[in-house]
């Protein structure tokens, strides 16, 4: 490549280049400032602390409360939300009856706005009003109405839960098209030797979409770890902090309580998850297409 094509390259690249700079980088640079600062309503100057301000969040209650209820949310929804995409994309991949009616009716809940299918499933979830009370007491399950988002016990499973309802078909998606194309000729010929289901599963279709499990895991790791809107409006990171992750604690903290100091120093922990988890799906990613055929 020649110098004259090098700087149109750079020529193209600068808008974006910009743009990052201004709306992603200067944000992370200034949250990185702000949490050495002792900034919040009752005064509004910025105070130069150093490291107290992270001293303070550490040995708070709170911080180990929103690491462990951030790991359990994460993990819980990755799992089930790649579990429940790669069994229904299994079935959807089966050429059943009626399939683009199908997979219209399974792609319904992620199209829903995050608010909107917290709001619709926060009447669901009514201790006295709500259809799941009402289904489980009539099967027999619960004998009294159950206050899901009131009890620390049980919210997180509800919030979890419904992010699951809501994500899958994100998982379901990318599985699909995985599996439509793994070579036919190899399960056909692993059904001649007489492979069933299972072991077709296991020996031919997992090992060809192995490369996109694992792509799409890390990546709903990211996009998990960095949610926000159902948690905060079911439960606002209640009841006593059951279901507060870093995300809802940041904006309690900073637009709720105006310590903006201790919410930028969550920011910061929050960013630091955040970049090993991109340097990981960088990494899966180039690894994957390292291992790909060309042509």
């Amino acid at each position: 490549m020649t110098s004259s094509d090098q700087r149109l390259v750079w020529a193209f690249l600068a808008p974006t280049l910009l743009l990052l700079g201004v709306f992603l980088y200067y944000p992370m640079i200034g949250t990185v400032i702000e949490s050495f600062y002792d900034t919040s309503f009752i005064s509004p100057e910025p105070r130069f602390v150093g490291w107290s301000v992270y001293e303070k969040v550490l040995s708070s209650r709170a911080f180990p409360e929103v690491v462990w209820n951030s790991i359990m949310w994460t993990l819980g929804v990755v799992l089930l939300q790649n579990l429940l995409g790669f069994f229904t994309a299994m079935l959807l991949n089966q050429g059943l009856p009626a399939q683009g009616m199908t997979r219209a009716l399974v792609l319904l809940p992620f199209v829903l706005p995050g608010v909107v299918t917290a709001i619709l499933w926060r009447f669901m979830y009514d201790p006295q009003l709500g259809l799941i009370n009402s289904i489980l007491i009539r099967l027999g399950v619960l004998q009294e109405n159950a206050a899901w988002l009131a009890s620390s016990d049980t919210a997180m499973a509800a919030v979890i839960f419904v992010a699951v309802w809501k994500g899958f078909p994100f998982s379901m998606l990318i599985y699909l098209a995985a599996l439509q194309n793994v070579d036919k000729s190899q399960l056909e010929a692993a059904t001649l030797d007489g492979a069933g289901p299972v072991r077709r599963l296991i020996d031919v279709t997992l090992p060809a979409i192995k490369d996109v499990i694992l792509v799409n895991i890390v990546l709903t790791l990211i996009l998990t770890f960095n949610y926000f809107d159902i948690v905060w409006v079911m439960t606002r990171g209640g009841p006593q902090n059951a279901t507060h992750i870093f995300p809802t604690k940041i904006f309690e903290t900073g637009f709720g309580q105006f310590r903006f100091g201790e919410a930028a120093t969550y920011g910061v922990f929050s960013i630091l998850v955040l970049a090993v988890l991109v340097a990981i799906y960088i990494i899966v990613q180039r690894s994957a297409a390292a291992r790909r055929p060309v042509g």
